[in-house]
């Protein structure tokens, strides 16, 4: 009785600290058919959709408010997901929107065009190469990606509006400012308390938005 109790836990779970509040479910039907013709799932993917889940959150955006948003992640690291974004939250760190891949369909370009904070995308690294990316064993998150930029070693940031971020540097209170992240920030250490590297400390390029278990 008592491990039937921890699986049903495990598969779907819901979270609530203060105002704070996920879900974690496994990948029903309809998302299953939303990340096909989305384009982030396929059948030669590294991982099956029962390796997934599907977590609904609370998050405060950029604009004085709290959404809900939504993101899919490997199923052994969906729990301290949950506990990322709840840390995440309680130090008011402010996310733009948080929408699945499938919605831009499967283009990680776009989706860092509208600054979408997600995770699982069935892709190649984006250095080049045939290599899985962490994103398509959804053991990866990008988070605000537009003031969180990829930077490749020559200085090259693809995204026109992530210029101004370049800098790495805190500049005033605004929500974009207190979204782009700098080593000793907190938001940096929390996930670095569950062991997730910052994609700040590679080199020879930098991918501020990138963290990785």
């Amino acid at each position: 009785m008592k491990k039937t109790v921890i699986l049903f836990i495990m598969l779907c779970v819901t979270a609530v600290y203060a105002k704070y509040s996920a879900t974690i479910r496994p990948i029903n039907k309809y998302t299953k058919q939303r990340m096909i013709e989305g384009k982030t799932w396929r059948k030669n993917c590294p991982v099956d959709t029962d390796d997934l889940r599907y977590i609904r959150l609370k998050h405060r955006n950029f604009y004085r408010s709290e959404r809900m948003g939504e993101i899919i992640v490997h199923k052994d690291v969906a729990a301290e997901v949950v506990e990322i974004f709840r840390e995440l939250y309680e130090i008011g760190y402010p996310i733009r929107q948080m929408r699945l891949v499938s919605d831009f369909r499967g283009s990680d370009y776009r989706s860092i065009e509208a600054d979408n904070t997600s995770a699982f995308n069935c892709r190649p690294i984006s250095t080049g190469g045939k290599k899985w990316s962490k994103h398509a064993y959804g053991k990866a998150i990008d988070i605000n990606p537009i003031e969180n930029p990829f930077v490749n070693k020559r200085g090259h940031i693809a995204h026109r509006e992530s210029y101004k971020y370049q800098k790495r540097s805190h500049q005033n209170s605004s929500f974009a400012d207190k979204a782009m992240l700098i080593r000793k920030d907190k938001a940096i250490k929390i996930f670095e308390k569950y062991g997730w590297k910052w994609g700040g400390d590679f080199s020879p390029y930098k991918d501020y938005q990138h963290f990785a278990k």
